[in-house]
């Protein structure tokens, strides 16, 4: 058992599948099914139950998985205290993003970096990806993590901004897990079936395809709830008052465990890349690469 294996088997529970594991992994699909099997070998157990669309861990892979995930949190906590300790990060560190971005991927790591970097002072705006992308433009902000920029926004920042990506996410129709009528799958004209919790903030090519979706339908919905906040629209949702399309990287461990379920929608798929964008400076580039690491093990523990 090594820290590769726990790696791909916390990120094949956290992605619901063999695939889409190793399209986040950058390995074939057969690699990552070999790396399970090798793991499960070491152990003499199986790990996980292996479904048409999604794997689930058996009682044995839920346990290893809540040990891999402390594993790997720790081993992100100890690389993250060395780069920043090896590098001496200091100043002033801008970092721009979005509530549902922010909220799960950005402010648990803040606190490894003012812990082992007391020279180093950060402020974590939070704000639309175009009040951002403006802040960008006026050199107000060192690194953000946005949606790319040119297809979301059409808006580039290449002039002063280096881009990497970070990770690929998606829109997800949930309902709780409570509700053992909620269908697994439906067709968008089912859609306004039940009542609709209204995500405000979601990417906009993605709310784009949602109206022209329901225009084909003739579909109309005056939302029971509407906010820019994905933490109080998931409580709404698991509590069982509707179903509504959240991120699916904010919702993964809600999905995994069981208090939402991931309806899947025939007709209206939807991906777009997050990146990280850093101000083209030693200074900024010094404090991004870091930066980026310690993010990218971020998602892999989602």
């Amino acid at each position: 058992m090594n820290h590769q294996q726990l790696t791909t088997f916390c990120t094949v529970l956290g992605e619901g599948s063999m695939t889409a594991a190793a399209d986040k992994l950058f390995l074939t699909q057969p690699a990552v099914s070999q790396q399970i099997r090798n793991l499960e070998e070491d152990l003499g157990v199986n790990l996980l139950e292996r479904g048409v669309r999604k794997v689930k861990p058996t009682l044995q892979g839920q346990l290893l998985f809540d040990y891999a995930r402390k594993i790997l949190h720790l081993t992100q906590q100890a690389e993250v205290a060395i780069q920043t300790m090896s590098q001496e990060l200091s100043g002033n560190l801008r970092i721009g993003t979005q509530n549902s971005i922010g909220l799960f991927l950005i402010s648990p790591i803040v606190g490894l970096f003012l812990k082992h970097n007391s020279r180093l002072n950060i402020k974590l705006i939070y704000g639309t990806p175009e009040s951002i992308i403006d802040e960008m433009k006026k050199g107000e902000i060192d690194i953000a993590i946005l949606p790319d920029t040119q297809v979301e926004f059409g808006q580039s920042v290449d002039d002063q901004y280096e881009s990497k990506f970070l990770l690929k996410d998606e829109m997800w129709l949930v309902g709780t897990g409570k509700d053992p009528s909620l269908p697994k799958t439906i067709s968008m004209n089912q859609f306004t079936s039940r009542p609709i919790i209204y995500y405000s903030e979601m990417y906009n090519a993605f709310r784009k395809q949602l109206e022209n979706k329901l225009e084909e339908t003739n579909a109309q919905f005056i939302p029971v709830f509407e906010a820019d906040n994905v933490g109080t629209l998931k409580r709404v949702i698991e509590s069982g008052l509707g179903w509504g399309f959240l991120p699916s990287f904010s919702i993964r461990k809600q999905v995994r465990t069981g208090r939402l379920s991931h309806v899947m929608v025939e007709d209206l798929m939807f991906a777009v890349n997050i990146n990280l964008y850093s101000k083209k400076t030693a200074e900024s580039r010094k404090m991004s690469e870091v930066f980026y690491r310690a993010l990218y093990q971020q998602t892999l523990n989602q």
